[in-house]
């Protein structure tokens, strides 16, 4: 059995992070799992440290253990050239230890620079252009 750990970063600053980093390769567990959040889920949490100068800290901070995004959504908040970008990178400054993990994301976290849906296939003038 592997047993990993969850480094929660809507409730932990950037330095506690990579404290508790260190604490778990030390303790033993096989992987270090990193949230990418823009905001925490609510107030009480009160942290979201860019995910991504976290994962370069963590190639210095440890030795060891993987570490893999949980999750990383490679749409609308970041572009996934910036994402391949990032995980690229990442995998360079932890040789054979980063797993990007990804996923469909949530508006809390991916709707954060969007002020309006999508554009309609359809406005007003269209519809009543054809009811005429």
């Amino acid at each position: 059995m592997k047993i990993g750990y969850f480094l929660s970063s809507e409730e932990n600053g950037p330095g506690e992070l990579l404290a508790q980093a260190r604490a778990a390769e030390a303790a033993g567990f096989h992987g270090l799992w990193i949230s990418d959040h823009y905001h925490p889920w609510n107030d009480e949490q009160g942290e979201s440290p860019f995910v991504w100068a976290v994962i370069g800290a963590l190639a210095e901070a440890t030795s060891r253990v993987p570490v893999t995004t949980a999750v990383t959504c490679p749409m609308v908040r970041t572009h996934p050239a910036v994402i391949a970008q990032a995980a690229a990178t990442a995998a360079t400054m932890l040789p054979g230890r980063f797993n990007l993990g990804v996923g469909s994301g949530e508006a809390l976290n991916e709707q954060i620079l969007v002020t309006t849906g999508p554009r309609p296939t359809c406005d007003w003038r269209c519809s009543r252009r054809r009811s005429r």
